[in-house]
């Protein structure tokens, strides 16, 4: 089973943190990223938001650690496990713009990048930024296609319904051939959206029969992830049966990946707690390939 880090630190979401992140900085971050790229993890995650109203924070939380800035110094700490974005919000930008910065980030991570992405839900932000919020969905659908045609591509062509460029050169541009573009919600919408444009779905507070009846209304293509996260902060040393059966039950939903958030009191006890998850993940394993 492949797990990825839902990174501490980066994002402060009221009953999903710990008090020592709070005083953490990125060097701490770093040395949680080393630990996870060493153990073999799938992927860090940093997510999007410019400006949260004072009210809004009070349930989503108030700090999010900008992802490019975040990811350039994560490059820099680690060799193979992937940096993606959980999640950029596609109204907030160009996809040009998209495709330049965060394709000069794949190539500075040597072609790890995972691009999470989703329509956006909060108006006051979309506001802010003089962002179209009431078309937000047609505009993302038509910012998909024009990412895809432009995030590999030094002289990109695309014409779309709200987005139209060519004979514009960036660069760098991507090194991987085809950035995986991981699609946040909790739709069917999303999941169609996702299965036509990109190559994961994200899928966020759905029940697992919820996700079962919808994973079963598509067909998914080859190589699709579904990446599913545990709700629930993990405790692999304090309860390694209790993080196993969890994992599975994410395995038995549909999930290709699972992202996980990890109880602990401080960095040095986070980084244990992934080695004792390597453990578990290890043994999870082991189990399905004698069955």
């Amino acid at each position: 089973m492949r797990a990825g880090i839902i990174s501490p630190v980066v994002t402060r979401v009221p009953g999903a943190h710990a008090e020592w992140e709070r005083s953490a900085d990125i060097e701490d971050l770093g040395r949680i990223a080393r630990v996870a790229d060493e153990l073999g993890f799938d992927h860090l995650t940093c997510s999007e938001h410019v400006a949260v109203p004072a009210e809004v924070a009070e349930v989503r939380g108030g700090t999010y650690w900008d992802p490019l800035s975040t990811f350039g110094y994560l490059a820099a700490c680690t060799g193979r496990i992937r940096l993606a974005t959980h999640v950029l919000v596609l109204g907030y930008h160009h996809p040009l713009e998209i495709a330049k910065r965060y394709g000069t980030l794949d190539r500075v991570c040597g072609g790890r990048l995972v691009l999470g992405l989703g329509v956006g839900t909060l108006r006051e932000e979309f506001a802010l930024l003089g962002a179209e919020f009431e078309e937000r969905g047609r505009r993302a659908d038509d910012a998909l296609a024009a990412l895809r045609a432009a995030l590999s591509r030094r002289d990109p062509e695309y014409h779309g319904e709200f987005y139209d460029f060519s004979e514009m050169i960036v660069e760098p541009h991507a090194v991987q051939p085809r950035v995986p573009l991981w699609i946040g919600g909790r739709t069917p919408r999303s999941l169609r959206r996702a299965v036509r444009s990109g190559d994961g779905w994200v899928p966020f507070g759905l029940s697992p029969d919820e996700l079962a009846g919808m994973l079963a209304a598509v067909d998914l293509p080859e190589g699709f992830e579904v990446v599913l996260t545990a709700e629930r902060m993990l405790d692999p040393i304090g309860s390694p049966e209790g993080v196993e059966r969890r994992l599975r039950a994410l395995g038995a939903a549909g999930a290709t990946v699972v992202g996980v958030r990890l109880s602990a009191e401080s960095v040095a006890h986070y980084c244990e707690q992934l080695e004792a998850l390597h453990t578990v993940l290890q043994e999870i394993d082991g189990r399905v390939a004698h069955d």
